[in-house]
């Protein structure tokens, strides 16, 4: 098969039709293997092409990054904020005052056991992967939120679908403008955990969140 097309099929198969067979009834197992297959195969052609490096990039400006998502961050909490106040009080900073543990428990399952690999493969592996497809890199910008939100489908969730997609376009700017992994993968953690610190974790269906 041509390279070009292998590629494109590739994407399709991955990004598109591995998302949206999970939301069809078949055995829950062969749903875990499909995406464990999927994710050992982007790893495998991720270490292939030398992307993944475990060593922290020199020419990252942190200043800028730290001035960028700082300003981000408390726009987002206050937005966040006002949103739980105004639909569901009782869950406002539910967990983190009333669950210490199990607080801090999430923020380290979801920074490393979810937001590492998410970031390794939208962002890492996508870009380098699919990036010279798009000569517009706005549009590849775009359709990296819109397979980022895809990702997320098998949860049900329109709040779910809706943040996905605008953390996505967040985090692929992020990546698009400084091809750092661990920059946008130190954002995404951040908004995500303050989503979980604020009482959004029901509403986004994260497991343990229930008790609020």
């Amino acid at each position: 098969m041509n390279g070009k097309y292998y590629v494109l099929s590739e994407f399709f198969v991955l990004f598109v039709l591995l998302p949206l067979s999970l939301l069809l009834p078949y055995d829950f197992k062969i749903k875990v293997a499909s995406v464990l297959i999927g994710f050992t195969y982007l790893l495998v052609m991720l270490f292939k092409s030398g992307s993944v490096s475990f060593k922290l990039e020199r020419s990252i400006n942190w200043h800028s990054f730290i001035k960028k998502t700082t300003v981000k961050l408390i726009a987002i909490a206050i937005i966040t904020t006002i949103y739980v106040y105004v639909v569901q009080p009782s869950s406002l900073f539910c967990v983190p005052l009333s669950n210490p543990g199990l607080w801090v428990m999430i923020l380290l399952f979801y920074t490393f056991l979810s937001v590492w690999p998410q970031e390794l493969i939208y962002r890492t592996f996508f870009f380098n992967r699919y990036g010279s497809f798009f000569k517009d890199k706005r549009l590849l910008i775009v359709v990296n939120a819109i397979m980022f939100a895809m990702a997320h489908l098998f949860l049900r969730n329109t709040l779910v679908i809706v943040l996905t997609f605008l953390g996505g376009l967040l985090f692929a700017y992020t990546f698009k403008k400084t091809r750092s992994t661990t920059l946008v993968f130190i954002e995404h953690a951040l908004y995500g955990n303050w989503l979980f610190t604020v009482g959004m974790g029901q509403m986004l269906a994260f497991p343990g969140m229930e008790a609020c």
